[in-house]
């Protein structure tokens, strides 16, 4: 069976084949009685190295970069949708954080279509008080969750500061723009000491 790993030998995205075995009783050299299946692993066809299957659970490169982007594009989404669409100046920096995670060809329109359609998916407000409860609120969870646990702490943080730099772009931050950022923090599995600060710090830090 041959696949597609970040293989730990090579620091990188190789195939990979899966290795399965069985250990027997030897007798003079040769096996003579199965005593049972061991444990699979995978093997690179680069490197020829093994690891164990718990090395797939790592997503590839290409796949760590999807994430990220769709991360991005989520978090600018929600945090516009919080302000209620927000200003000239919000919907423009939202856009470059979104164009700058590789969405090249998406403009204010497309935003403006995707925020319309996703705020359709629940009811009232795209944030309750406790930061969740509408389609937007879903989107950020599946965008985020999955990727926090592969993220470094300043991966992670920075995410916050991209949502944080598009609440500030038409001025101060609105309640229900902190309650959006509360939830970010919260899917990226940040404290809530470590969002105020910087939440804070993100008002004295030009983008």
């Amino acid at each position: 069976m041959l696949g597609d790993f970040f293989c730990p030998g090579c620091g990188g995205d190789r195939n990979y084949r899966r290795q399965h075995g069985r250990r027997w009783l030897r007798l003079l050299g040769s096996p003579v009685l199965p005593l049972g299946p061991v444990l699979g692993s995978v093997q690179c066809t680069s490197c020829h190295g093994r690891y164990g299957v718990e090395s797939l659970e790592q997503p590839t490169s290409v796949r760590l970069t999807g994430m990220l982007r769709d991360a991005q594009y989520t978090v600018a989404l929600a945090v516009l949708a919080a302000g209620g669409t927000g200003t000239a100046a919000a919907r423009n920096e939202a856009c470059a954080v979104i164009k700058a995670a590789g969405f090249e060809d998406c403009g204010e329109a497309q935003v403006l279509a995707a925020l319309a359609a996703l705020s359709g998916c629940g009811h009232g407000e795209p944030f309750d008080v406790h930061g969740l409860g509408s389609g937007l609120a879903v989107e950020l969870h599946a965008a985020l969750e999955p990727l926090a646990p592969h993220l470094a702490q300043q991966g992670r943080e920075r995410l916050l500061l991209q949502g944080a730099w598009i609440a500030l772009a038409d001025g101060r931050y609105l309640p229900q723009e902190r309650e959006a950022l509360a939830a970010v923090g919260t899917c990226l599995r940040l404290g809530e000491d470590t969002v105020r600060r910087l939440l804070e710090a993100a008002t004295r830090t030009p983008r």
